[in-house]
């Protein structure tokens, strides 16, 4: 009888038992891993986001710090343009003359460049002309900085220290030459997202 005993092995309830407990356990399992999947991903995308908005605010601060007194010729005629040129209510938003370009390559050409910002179809994009004194059939080199853009609006500092929504100011006084070189004290910057409200930032102009 002991024998018998001793080589006795599970009964089929506890076989089914230790199976619906081992499906229990693995079913937790999955789920916790496409959790952590799931985190992972929306993770993976908020920080894609945050560096797109930082590189957008990064280069408007760069290209606004560096704002340069140098007036370009019109497209067509041989009139000027400011080096600055901001007016609401239309997609170009601001157009100006930068110093800095970078030049790793060593190519002939000024270190100024001339840069534009688009909001068209809810994406704010950058172009940069290759020449300071584009003609008409000049082509812009653009980048898509950021989607999901509602809105964003310049603001610019006179001389008075008074913020106006438009550069340069319509009443100008003195040399021609002299008001499309001049330039603001600083430039507030608005961009208004869909998923993260308003950024404001100011942007001091050097003198």
């Amino acid at each position: 009888m002991s024998a018998r005993r001793a080589v006795r092995g599970f009964t089929l309830i506890e076989l089914m038992v230790a199976i619906f407990i081992t499906a229990i356990l693995l079913s937790m399992g999955y789920g916790a891993i496409r959790q952590a999947l799931g985190d992972r991903e929306a993770l993976t995308s908020r920080q894609s986001r945050l560096l797109a908005v930082e590189t957008a605010m990064r280069l408007l601060t760069q290209d606004f710090t560096e704002l340069a007194p140098r007036p370009v010729r019109q497209p067509i005629g041989d009139g000027w343009l400011p080096c600055i040129i901001g007016a609401p209510g239309s997609n170009t938003i601001v157009t100006l003359t930068r110093s800095g370009w970078a030049n790793p390559a060593g190519i002939q050409r000024p270190a100024l460049q001339r840069v534009t910002y688009i909001l068209e179809n809810g994406t704010l994009r950058r172009e940069h002309w290759p020449v300071l004194d584009a003609t008409l059939t000049t082509t812009t080199l653009h980048r898509e900085l950021l989607d999901q853009v509602k809105s964003m609006t310049v603001r610019y500092m006179s001389n008075s220290y008074q913020w106006v929504d438009h550069w340069p100011q319509t009443a100008l006084q003195g040399d021609a030459t002299s008001n499309l070189r001049l330039r603001p004290i600083a430039v507030e910057v608005t961009l208004d997202l869909d998923d993260w409200g308003k950024l404001v930032r100011i942007i001091e102009i050097a003198g």
